[in-house]
């Protein structure tokens, strides 16, 4: 059993040091751009399913709240949090919108879009991001495997070089954290 857990725990690092050593100057490129864009009054709005729901969640809180230092409340939507909002999208209009509907009704030029799919192939996302595109905004993709389509679709995409679901969502908190910290000291 120790093997196994120790087997994971070691998996986990050699994905995140890889992700790290192929992305370190483009994260902190990336961290730049969204404090530039929160200094200039615009918004960061984020979205994904399942587990990248609750990513984009937990991103939204640590802006919104606080991440290591106490400054203002940075604006940050999580687009995957409104059950009425995605209910009647996906009843009404269909679930591949979902995304997309709300990205049209609040995204402004300048904002930043943050789109999290671990196979970089989640229609909804993938609409969401090109309808903020298209209206202007800042485009980021966080996701892995192959990237999917999201690789040439987002002005940023992070690919976590695994195929494996827990290890990409594992790199993608990490790689959140280690945003909003750098986003914090820009600010």
């Amino acid at each position: 059993m120790t093997d196994e857990v120790l087997k994971h725990f070691r998996e986990s690092s050699q994905v995140k040091l890889l992700f790290a050593e192929t992305y370190s100057d483009k994260i902190s490129e990336v961290a730049g751009i969204i404090s530039n864009a929160l200094k200039d009054g615009n918004k960061v709005l984020i979205f994904g399913n399942g587990g990248s729901a609750s990513d984009a969640q937990h991103i939204a809180a640590e802006l919104i709240g606080r991440f290591k230092l106490d400054r203002r409340p940075l604006p940050a939507i999580a687009l995957s949090a409104d059950s009425s909002i995605l209910t009647a999208l996906a009843n009404d209009i269909g679930f591949e919108t979902i995304f997309e509907r709300q990205i049209e009704a609040l995204c402004m030029p300048g904002d930043i879009a943050i789109g999290i799919s671990t196979s970089g192939r989640s229609k909804n996302v993938i609409r969401g991001l090109l309808k903020a595109k298209g209206l202007g905004a800042t485009t980021i993709a966080f996701t892995g495997k192959d990237g999917g389509e999201l690789v040439n679709l987002a002005h940023y995409c992070f690919v976590v070089p695994s195929y494996d679901t827990a290890r990409v969502q594992e790199c993608h908190i990490t790689l959140a954290h280690v945003l909003c910290e750098l986003i914090e000291r820009g600010l």
